[in-house]
């Protein structure tokens, strides 16, 4: 199978890329390589797959329509893992023509890329921030989710309607992944485990938002690979008993489906951070401030419907998880 793993450079891209690699498939990686974050990191993820002979990259804006269309001429996988995006909800909120460019322009590239290539399945990243201002727990994909509180959640709500048009217009097999808070060795250095571990092992004060009162559904990241892929081998199909009169927000009568995919099991940031503080051999110091503008004070995912059709149970425990990135972290930053 030829996979294009768009984001290979990111946290989940790169995990996943070496799964596929590892199953024997042939992986294209595109990535634009964006200063969002440390690119150094983005390098170094990619050396871990750059020495298979199954993988090729290439740096490419998801953005950039006439690029995309020529490298799905020439490729032509035969199916799409999309990962790249412009994440993070407080960036949003002071940078939002880039959610524009690369989370509605680069995702219809994508999405006219996957039309004209015939491909067999796409499934590309959502966000648990779609849930937005809905505080029924746990949160589920036939849930309404017309209320997003920020730009970033915004677009990947906007990203499970387009592909959706698409399923219904042009027979697209389309599956959205609702991922909840994943952490784990690679991961993205604007994320609070990330964040939390660099203040801990330098002696500053951590920011912990909503006066610690936050929870949220941490899902480990091998996890969260594991997932993603068994839902790539299960091209997304027409839902027979869907009822348009009573629409299903999570299912349709098109090839189209979004998942939840989480721990289920949420916990407050402060036991997070009790977490890291032993597998650090450090205590924090915190600094309590009032929640934040686009942040919502749970997440807690509902799997069901994940568990049932590819049989997801997540197997690492938040303090194993949170264990095996602290070694990460010591080995890769030397501390």
């Amino acid at each position: 199978m030829k996979v294009l793993v768009t984001g290979a450079a990111g946290f989940i891209g790169m995990h996943c890329a070496q799964r596929l690699l590892a199953h024997g498939d042939e992986v294209i990686g595109l990535d634009n390589l964006s200063d969002y974050y440390d690119v150094r990191l983005k390098e170094a993820r990619l050396g871990q797959l750059a020495s298979h002979p199954g993988f090729r990259f290439f740096r490419l804006d998801i953005s950039n329509a006439g690029e995309i269309r020529e490298f799905f001429e020439k490729e032509r996988p035969h199916r799409v893992l999309h990962l790249a995006a412009q994440p993070g909800v407080r960036h949003s909120l002071s940078h939002p023509q880039a959610y524009v460019a690369g989370n509605l322009a680069g995702f219809v590239n994508i999405l006219e890329g996957c039309r004209h290539a015939a491909v067999d399945h796409l499934v590309y990243a959502s966000s648990s921030s779609v849930y937005g201002d809905n505080e029924r727990q746990p949160f589920s994909v036939h849930h309404n989710v017309d209320h997003p509180i920020s730009l970033y959640a915004a677009t990947k709500k906007s990203n499970e309607l387009m592909a959706h048009a698409y399923a219904h217009l042009f027979g697209l097999p389309a599956t959205g992944l609702r991922y909840f808070t994943v952490y784990g060795p690679w991961g993205r250095p604007d994320m609070a485990p990330f964040l939390f571990a660099r203040a801990i092992l330098e002696g500053r004060p951590i920011d912990v938002f909503n006066h610690g009162r936050m929870r949220r559904d941490f899902t480990y990241i091998d996890d969260i690979a594991d997932g993603t892929l068994k839902v790539l081998d299960r091209p997304a199909h027409g839902n027979p008993a869907f009822d348009p009169a009573a629409p299903d927000p999570g299912t349709s009568s098109a090839p189209w489906r979004i998942y939840n995919i989480g721990n289920s099991e949420p916990v407050e940031l402060l036991h997070f951070i009790e977490l890291l503080e032993e597998a650090f051999g450090r205590k924090a110091v915190k600094n309590m401030l009032p929640m934040q503008p686009g942040d919502v004070a749970e997440t807690f995912a509902d799997v069901g419907a994940l568990e049932r059709d590819i049989g997801f149970r997540p197997r690492t425990s938040l303090a194993e998880g949170v264990r095996r990135f602290a070694e990460w972290y010591r080995a890769y930053y030397k501390t």
